[in-house]
């Protein structure tokens, strides 16, 4: 029996995003941020689910200093040795659900996809956030950064990699973002 695999992308930058606090009454908090915005983290996430088996999580990064030659998001090449390490870990065939990102439908993809017969690859329909469980994921780690005034894009790393590498060993955490989707996913057992 095969792993059932949701991927998502997500961009972090130095650029905090907003949250919600406390302050006294009548005086505003207010967060100090650089107008500096070079740089950018591309991360790739996946969630993997097998009935009866603990839920994983994968993820891939990548750092964009902010070159104007740099490709400012991750290439079929990062998706595939994503997909790879995952399926060198769980060793098993892999369905894969994910968006229909550019990269993900390319004919270079296709093709990737096509010298990996233990991979089985559908698409979300169009526009469909919520049943993705990585969007899930995304949200509950953007949560945990908000309002950061990061000084530096190394310290943005180590704090999104530290948060993501924390999630991984909370698989009842994964499994709520399975739940929030709606999907039934325990599947009876074949014979």
């Amino acid at each position: 029996m095969g792993w059932i695999c949701f991927e998502d992308e997500a961009g972090f930058t130095r650029r905090p995003p907003r949250g919600r606090t406390w302050g006294r009454r009548g005086v505003t908090p207010v967060v100090t941020v650089s107008g500096r915005r070079s740089g950018r983290l591309s991360v790739a996430g996946l969630i993997a689910f097998r009935p009866g088996c603990r839920t994983r999580m994968c993820h891939r990064l990548r750092v964009h200093r902010g070159g104007k030659d740099q490709r400012r998001s991750m290439d079929e090449r990062d998706y595939i040795q994503l997909i790879d390490g995952v399926h060198h870990q769980v060793k098993a065939p892999i369905v894969l659900v994910w968006d229909r990102l550019n990269t993900h439908v390319s004919r270079t993809m296709r093709d990737l996809i096509d010298q990996r017969d233990w991979l089985t690859v559908f698409l979300l329909p169009a526009y469909s956030p919520e049943l993705n469980p990585v969007e899930g994921l995304w949200a509950h780690v953007k949560r945990s950064l908000a309002n950061l005034a990061s000084v530096a894009l190394d310290r943005l790393e180590a704090l999104v990699r530290n948060r993501l590498k924390r999630l991984q060993y909370r698989p009842a955490v994964l499994d709520g973002f399975l739940a929030g989707t709606g999907l039934c996913l325990d599947l009876p057992r074949v014979p």
